[in-house]
């Protein structure tokens, strides 16, 4: 098992910067999700913890010791990326087999790894079979047993579900995450996909730009997001945000006014659609979005709104509520769910007054 610590980590290509002076520690044990958008960092990161590619500046640390001139093989570590990697013309057998040739192990060891592994992803059905004969879960899991049977310090895994169908990946996550509890292996998760973020890890680190916005438990990420770019990114559907000032110990924006006791100044106001209520266009201090889409859900739908300078908020209500495309409707947010940030995008810590 590892304790990885990275250290003022810093890669660019060119003139691009991938990753900006990043420090992060991953606990031992735990399951880490590196989530962000195209392009933030996520990758270059995970492949320098493997030692795929080499940091600018910067230190990476197992269990203490400084590993950043190490090579891959040698820091123990095993991938599993979003394409499955099998040996097309190898069984499944010979492809897990091919993960322990130069291990040093002697064959009853190797053996025994082999049996337990196909025992944990229950795929003793596949281990005659060609990759070209499995599905794409099935790949995967073969895929996954490669690395499981190496007993590495650390999993490293880049968008392995990515490529898969909705069904298949809800399957795969828990299984993935029950796997990695019984192990108790170090795992870096790489994902842009926020759901399988909140579901799979321990912590959650969001990046954007090569840097990290944000990093600790699902549920503080969610509630307690610390920059503009967390608050909107993390969110299905996303949070609201609405431009405006803070003067006299309201927040004014769109029409819309939220008692607020923080210094005057530019902010963003932020509140999720589960937060706001429809009401009347024409009560004060509210909201007022024409109905640009209804999305029916099922069990609740979400009606898209447009407001006046064209920005879209949404509102979540119960799937009998009915409303028509251009009706012009109300939104009235909890002032006690409500963020604010400021100018930079940092929030804005502040207490919502209590209702009389």
């Amino acid at each position: 098992m590892a304790k990885i610590e990275l250290r003022q980590l810093h890669k660019s290509y060119g003139h691009h910067v991938a990753v900006r002076k990043l420090d992060m520690e991953i606990v031992d044990g735990e399951f880490l999700v590196l989530l962000g958008p195209s392009g933030c960092g996520k990758t270059t990161t995970l492949n320098m913890i493997a030692g795929l590619e080499q940091p600018i500046s910067g230190q990476i640390m197992f269990n203490s010791t400084d590993v950043t001139s190490v090579s891959s093989f040698r820091r123990n570590v095993a991938m599993v990326f979003q394409s499955s990697l099998l040996y097309p013309h190898l069984s499944a057998r010979r492809n897990i087999e091919a993960s322990l040739r130069h291990s040093g192990l002697d064959e009853t060891e190797k053996q025994r790894r082999i049996a337990e592994t196909v025992r944990m992803l229950d795929i003793a059905p596949l281990l005659d079979k060609l990759p070209s004969q499995m599905s794409g879960g099935q790949r995967q899991r073969v895929a996954t047993a490669k690395a499981i049977v190496r007993e590495p310090a650390a999993f490293l895994l880049d968008e392995p579900l990515s490529a898969l169908d909705a069904a298949l990946r809800l399957s795969l996550r828990s299984e993935l995450v029950n796997l990695q509890k019984r192990l108790g292996t170090t795992t870096v998760f790489v994902t842009h996909d926020q759901v399988e973020a909140m579901t799979m890890g321990d912590r959650i680190a969001v990046m954007s730009g090569g840097r990290l916005e944000q990093i600790g438990a699902p549920d503080e990420i969610y509630n307690s997001p610390a920059t503009l770019f967390v608050a909107g990114f993390l969110g299905s559907p996303p949070m609201n945000l609405i431009s405006g000032e803070v003067a006299a110990g309201w927040f004014r924006g769109d029409g819309m006014s939220v008692p607020v006791a923080v210094p005057p100044g530019p902010a963003t106001l932020g509140i999720r659609p589960q937060d706001m209520r429809v009401v009347s266009p024409d009560a004060d201090s509210v909201l007022k979005v024409k109905v640009f889409a209804l999305e029916h859900l099922g069990r609740e739908s979400i009606i898209v709104g447009e407001a006046r300078d064209g920005a879209k908020a949404r509102v979540i209500v119960a799937p009998s509520f009915a409303a028509r495309v251009g009706e012009w409707l109300g939104l009235m947010p909890d002032p006690a769910r409500c963020l604010l940030f400021d100018a930079s995008g940092l929030r804005i810590p502040f207490r919502a007054p209590v209702a009389a």
